[in-house]
């Protein structure tokens, strides 16, 4: 078995203290911020550039993994934890894209984000559509 060791980078702040909607409404009020350790700004260069960022992070406030899970859209059924965004997740690690609002220092101010305030910050990429999207042309 290999053994992993993740490093939070940052955290991500949002009005949701418990509960996130399932997704967030585009005109939710309240700040949505994710914070940069300040010894990886140097890695924030050319984001300003960007419109969306994919945004990874760890459930850490999810204590449960259930390998069968009902999403809301599926109205009750069961599926697989595979083929939800259940955040109860074997890894807890969860992702979100969100599009850049402003980049001030160490702080990219978002569109809503479905993500508790306070959860750790794993990574950011570009969302570029022609790779993260190949169906669209």
């Amino acid at each position: 078995m290999i053994s992993m060791e993740l490093i939070p980078i940052g955290r991500i702040q949002t009005p949701y203290a418990d509960i996130a909607p399932f997704r967030p409404d585009p005109e939710d009020t309240g700040e949505f911020i994710i914070h940069i350790e300040k010894k990886y700004m140097k890695a924030m260069k050319g984001l300003d550039e960007i419109s969306y960022i994919i945004v990874y992070f760890y459930f850490s406030k999810s204590t449960r993994t259930n390998l069968l899970v009902h999403p809301p859209h599926l109205h009750g059924k069961d599926t697989g934890l595979f083929a939800s965004r259940s955040p109860n997740r074997i890894n807890k690690i969860g992702m979100d894209i969100v599009k850049v609002l402003r980049v001030e220092e160490n702080l990219i101010y978002t569109s809503p984000m479905d993500i508790l305030d306070g959860t750790p910050l794993l990574d950011i990429k570009p969302y570029i559509s022609e790779i993260d999207n190949p169906f669209e042309k």
